[in-house]
């Protein structure tokens, strides 16, 4: 095997381990904070409406770390710098 064939395979085995690993812990975290949120409203009614902004941002945080995850692994397939 040349060079171009081992950087390729290593490649698409480092983008698959990046996508997996990189959206299994987002989602833990996003089910974890939505259920503290759902406890939090049945505590407190009253303030659904900062709790779920506030749910909504936090979401969108954790959630990035996924789209990282994926552009990087995109970046590996298809844009890789290292393929000559």
């Amino acid at each position: 095997m040349d060079a171009n064939t081992i950087i390729a395979v290593a490649s698409i085995v480092t983008a698959g381990l990046t996508i997996s690993i990189g959206s299994i812990a987002p989602a833990l975290g996003e089910g974890r904070a939505l259920s503290q949120a759902l406890m939090a409203i049945a505590q407190q009614p009253d303030e659904a409406n900062t709790i779920t902004r506030t749910l909504f941002v936090g979401l969108a945080m954790v959630e990035s770390t996924a789209i990282y995850c994926f552009v990087v692994s995109m970046i590996l397939l298809f844009a890789n710098p290292y393929l000559q």
